[in-house]
This record gives C-alpha cells, sequence and structure tokens, in this order.
C-alpha cells in the first residue's frame, strides 16, 4: 500500500529494450516516481506484440494497471485488451507523447469542423528500424480524424501503380523510414486552394518516456477499464 507523498512504483514489463531504457533514466530524474520491478504501482509495457498475454497476464495476477505502448497489435490483442481492462485499468497507447496526445484532439477537431470536402492525408517517418507501418500513431491519427467525420472510413495505403484514383471521404497514409528519427508525423488537411497541415516533430526519445510517467501517474487509483493519453490530457 502507498501513500500520496510515496513515489509511484513503476515495473517495467521490458526493461532491457529502447523505452524501457528512456523510462528507467526518466525515473532517475523524478523523485515522484521509483523503480520496482518486483512490487510496482503500475506495469509499464513497451516490448512486442507477442509478449502482450504476459504482460497483461502480470498486471491482473498483480492487481494493479497496466500501461500498453506497445504496437503494430491486432484484432485478437484488441479483443485481450478489452478482456484484461474489466479486471484492471488498462492505458493503450500508441505513443505517449502529450504533444501528440493534443495533436489528436486537434485533428479530431479539425475533421469535425472542416467536414467531408476536405481531404486527409497522413504522412509519419521513423527510423530505419521501425518494424510496422503505418505507425501505431499514425493510425490513431487517422482514427481520430474519423471520429470527427462521424465514422470510419476507408483507408488507402502504400499508393503505387498509375491510373490511381483518390476515393472520396477516404484517409490516406504514406510511411517514410530511414536514419534515426524518433518519429515525425503531418496530418495534411487539403482543399481545393488550401490546406491546413497539423504536426509534431519528436526530437528525442525521451519525450515518450516522460509521457508514459504522466500516464503512470494517471493511471494509480484508476477503476477497471480502457483508457488513453486524451484521458491524461482530459481531452474531450
Amino acid at each position: 500500500m502507498r501513500t500520496d507523498q510515496q513515489p509511484i512504483r513503476i515495473a517495467l514489463f521490458a526493461p532491457d529494450g529502447r523505452m524501457g531504457k528512456a523510462i528507467a533514466a526518466a525515473i532517475q530524474q523524478d523523485a515522484g516516481f521509483a523503480l520496482d520491478q518486483d512490487r510496482g504501482d503500475v506495469l509499464v509495457d513497451f516490448s512486442v506484440p507477442d509478449a502482450l498475454q504476459a504482460s497483461l497476464d502480470k498486471a491482473i495476477s498483480a492487481g494493479v494497471p497496466i500501461l500498453v505502448g506497445t504496437t503494430g497489435l491486432d484484432d485478437l490483442a484488441d479483443s485481450r485488451i478489452a478482456e484484461a481492462a474489466k479486471q484492471v485499468a488498462v492505458l493503450r497507447a500508441a505513443n505517449t507523447s502529450l504533444g501528440v496526445a493534443v495533436l489528436s484532439d486537434l485533428v479530431e477537431r479539425a475533421a469535425r469542423a472542416l467536414g467531408p470536402d476536405w481531404d486527409i492525408e497522413i504522412l509519419e517517418m521513423h527510423h530505419r528500424n521501425k518494424a510496422d507501418a503505418p505507425s501505431g500513431t499514425a493510425l490513431a491519427l487517422g482514427h481520430a480524424a474519423a471520429l470527427g467525420r462521424g465514422g470510419e472510413p476507408d483507408s488507402e495505403r502504400g499508393r503505387d501503380g498509375t491510373g490511381l484514383k483518390r476515393e472520396a471521404g477516404a484517409i490516406g497514409f504514406a510511411s517514410l523510414r530511414g536514419g534515426s528519427v524518433a518519429g515525425e508525423h503531418d496530418v495534411i488537411f487539403a482543399a481545393d486552394d488550401e490546406r491546413l497541415i497539423l504536426s509534431h516533430r519528436a526530437e528525442n526519445r525521451m519525450i515518450f518516456a516522460r509521457g508514459a510517467l504522466a500516464a503512470a501517474r494517471f493511471l494509480v487509483g484508476k477503476p477497471a477499464g480502457l483508457y488513453g493519453m486524451r484521458d491524461v490530457i482530459g481531452g474531450s
């Protein structure tokens, strides 16, 4: 049992991964948190899709909330997360940057305000070793745009060839890979004679680590259920 005066104890499911190491470094810089692999108040999982069930089982067994930051999850993972959320608080985030959480909120508002006559294209770029495309963040931004439009329109990915025609209402995705880019996302709203571009640039992986700690703080004491970064920033 922890008190409000005690630091929030974080257990890392994959402590040796890139994000695990970044979160451990962020914990060292913040007296409000402590790393405790045995008695964590919150379990944090930035691992691989195949390990999802093991991390969910660990959280349920310990009776603690879990932050799932793993990307590239499939429909089976969706159902597993939904089942786990009936027993513990689960925060699922394709991107734990607070800036991206705000961007998602802005994208939904823009899509609602501009309406279906504006085409929506999402461009993302990541480091050369990223294995999934489009990025989980890009897909989440597409979902936010779809919510703003009041539905779930078709997506167009990786266009290639000739004689192509853009489908009305579709949301397009393009993925770039190269170098050591931590993450870049542009959501482009294009109409006749004008464009609106909402962008986010991740300059260092530590922004995701700090956002993960903000999410962990949010999760402490929360009832069972499924949450997202929009809940962390208080978005609608």
